[in-house]
């Protein structure tokens, strides 16, 4: 998704839009960050603060990126990566720009980060988020600082990130409490994934299927 939604009022509509049975609708708030915090957001007592995060890069391996992608954001139907042929996929992960890593915890890959500098003078947040056995105990906080420490580290004016009414319903309070200023909104209408077959039909059942 493009980070300029259109702010020209000419094109909003009041009331209400019908969206076709095969096709979900989400509200997009972006956000955006001009300097890295003051201070640490962190402090769990499951990672001290003193103890790096345990972060591999994945590198070129889509199966791996795949696997957690869908482990973090199946249920709520994050889409993007899963409609992309692994060609397409593979030539994002290595460009030298784009850096994704997982957080692993015994083993097992629990945590995603995917940052993205294509863009001179800025990064985007392309990706942030855990499984769902891991929300709720502290380390997302810990992620949070990591992502933007390797943010900043390079000469950028700005990070931003975008997410919507599909995602985890505290995802835009916590991208504030992490520093970030929402700053625009869009309206995004795409195929369900779950009937183009790019998601299991079954995947964020608090979304109802409208069309079988």
């Amino acid at each position: 998704m493009s980070d300029h939604p259109t702010d020209d009022p000419r094109l909003c509509l009041d009331g209400y839009t019908p969206v076709p049975p095969t096709h979900v609708a989400t509200v997009v708030t972006y956000l955006e960050m001009r300097e890295p915090p003051a201070g640490p957001l962190s402090g769990s007592p499951a990672l001290p603060t003193g103890e790096p995060l345990p972060l591999d890069v994945i590198g070129p391996d889509v199966a791996r990126y795949r696997a957690l992608y869908r482990a973090v954001g199946e249920s709520w139907l994050w889409f993007g990566r899963a409609r992309m042929t692994d060609d397409a996929l593979l030539a994002i992960l290595r460009d030298p720009d784009v850096e994704a890593l997982a957080l692993t915890e015994d083993g097992r890959d629990i945590g995603l980060i995917e940052l993205d500098w294509r863009r001179p003078g800025e990064a985007e947040l392309v990706y942030f988020g855990l499984v769902p056995d891991s929300v709720g105990r502290g380390r997302g906080r810990r992620l949070m600082d990591e992502a933007l420490r390797r943010a900043f580290a390079r000469p950028i004016g700005r990070l931003w990130v975008h997410t919507c009414t599909l995602d985890h319903p505290g995802a835009v309070a916590f991208y504030r409490r992490s520093g970030f200023r929402p700053y625009a909104r869009a309206i995004e209408v795409t195929p369900d994934p779950r009937l183009t077959g790019d998601l299991p039909r079954d995947a964020a059942g608090q979304i109802p299927l409208l069309s079988e």
